[in-house]
């Protein structure tokens, strides 16, 4: 079956001051696949979905999302016409349960369809990512890799069409990591991934096809295993 274009960009370029931060001619994430976003720090990485999100204007180019341009859509609708996004920097809310964290999204994603029941959708959601039995328990006091996936869990609460991920496997254990590349596979099956990630083996483990970023602009994209015989990738990123 044909590839079908769900989100891109064209000629996205963001200037914070005389910094040229993101420049990319050309972008395409297609329904239903697996992409990870990986590149030196400073790369862009952040800026490029924080961009594609809807956090930051871009300074020039085009977001089309579903054949809709979505550049000046503000981020709550992007979020509401199904992109979801957990970021870097943990957002969740420290004094809430995990629950309550994840009623709120769920509750959204409830008022936009019409009807539904927050509750399963939260459970479920918890369920899903391994923490529906500390539902009750106050957000501040789990582990960083818990808080990680709670936002994990935060988005998928909203039913999403794309979740883009960044480094959601920080502070993660190593059996937790192997339980994460297990839940993202079932939720590729109904969802598309966008993911940066510095982990490269489950980048390698996950990702279909790998964006290389580096110094803002698209230094090569492939395969994983196109990508780890690629010259310049290695020289720029995998240390080769």
């Amino acid at each position: 079956m044909a590839a079908v274009a769900q989100l891109s960009a064209e000629g996205l370029v963001k200037d914070f001051g005389g910094l040229r931060a993101v420049d990319v001619a050309a972008f395409t994430l297609n329904k239903g696949e697996i992409r990870a976003v990986i590149g030196p720090n400073g790369a862009g990485k952040t800026t490029f979905v924080s961009l594609l999100c809807g956090r930051f204007p871009p300074t020039a180019g085009r977001i089309t999302f579903e054949g809709r341009d979505i550049t000046a859509m503000p981020a709550h609708e992007r979020v509401a016409s199904g992109i979801a996004y957990t970021f870097q920097i943990t957002s969740i809310f420290g004094n809430l349960s995990l629950y309550d964290n994840v009623a709120l999204p769920a509750q959204r994603r409830v008022t936009l369809d019409g009807g539904g029941h927050v509750r399963e959708r939260a459970m479920a959601a918890l369920e899903r990512v391994g923490l529906a039995d500390r539902s009750r328990e106050i957000a501040s006091s789990q582990s960083y890799g818990h808080q990680r996936l709670l936002e994990v869990a935060m988005g998928l609460a909203l039913g999403p069409k794309v979740l883009i991920l960044d480094e959601p496997t920080q502070g993660l254990a190593d059996s937790e990591i192997a339980d994460f590349i297990t839940l993202i596979r079932e939720v590729a099956q109904e969802t598309t991934i966008l993911l940066i990630e510095h982990n490269m083996p489950v980048v390698m483990a996950l990702a279909e096809t790998i964006t290389v970023l580096d110094q803002g602009r698209i230094l090569a994209e492939g395969t994983p295993d196109a990508i780890r015989e690629n010259a310049a990738v290695q020289t720029a990123y995998l240390g080769g």
